[in-house]
């Protein structure tokens, strides 16, 4: 985690639009090119979020910036093709998408690495079957309820599908925790039990 992490917030609910970046094997240094990668800090990192993608070689923005246009606010869901994620490990790339305001990935694969980062930083990966994948693809900017204590995604008035996640990273995300808070939060106990078997 950040060393200047804002305090995560509980997840129960969400409703929000989608963004959808339809492109297969968006890796990491997509989500966050290597070289703004020099910082501990995830503050400010969203203006970074797929850099290359919406910035020429002078800085200036491109006509194809997939972003633009789109408030981060009402479009809080990422909807990334096939095996989002993937590429060298680096922590960065969840702050970033997390700094530019996304709550939520969705796509049929997501790698596992990046998975295991986003859920110890807060943000909620969702992996979907094939049919929901394409329904979300085919149709960007649509209304999802994202439901974490039920564990079902819904397109209200179209379907809903019951998603898993892993449950300690399900834990720390309904309490507005990250795994190193968790454990502080359990510091009496774990005295005690010391205490017991010393």
């Amino acid at each position: 985690m950040s060393l200047d992490a804002m305090p995560l917030k509980p997840f129960k609910t969400l409703r929000s639009k989608t963004l959808v970046l339809a492109a297969q094997d968006i890796d990491t240094d997509q989500i966050i090119p290597a070289r703004f990668l020099t910082t501990t800090s995830s503050a400010g990192l969203g203006q970074y979020a797929f850099y290359d993608w919406r910035f020429d070689e002078t800085g200036q923005p491109r006509n194809s910036d997939p972003l633009a246009g789109k408030d981060p606010q009402a479009h809080r869901i990422l909807v990334g093709g096939a095996n989002f994620g993937c590429g060298s490990s680096r922590e960065h790339a969840p702050w970033a998408l997390k700094d530019y305001g996304f709550a939520v990935i969705i796509s049929s694969r997501i790698a596992d690495i990046f998975k295991s980062n986003a859920l110890k930083n807060g943000l909620l990966p969702i992996e979907v079957e094939a049919g929901i994948h394409t329904d979300l693809l085919d149709n960007p900017g649509c209304e999802l309820v994202v439901d974490l204590e039920a564990c079902t995604l819904s397109r209200p008035g179209h379907w809903t599908h019951t998603f898993s996640i892993e449950p300690f990273g399900r834990r720390c995300l309904l309490e507005g925790v990250d795994p190193l808070a968790f454990l502080q939060k359990c510091e009496a106990d774990i005295a005690r039990f010391e205490a017991r078997h010393a």
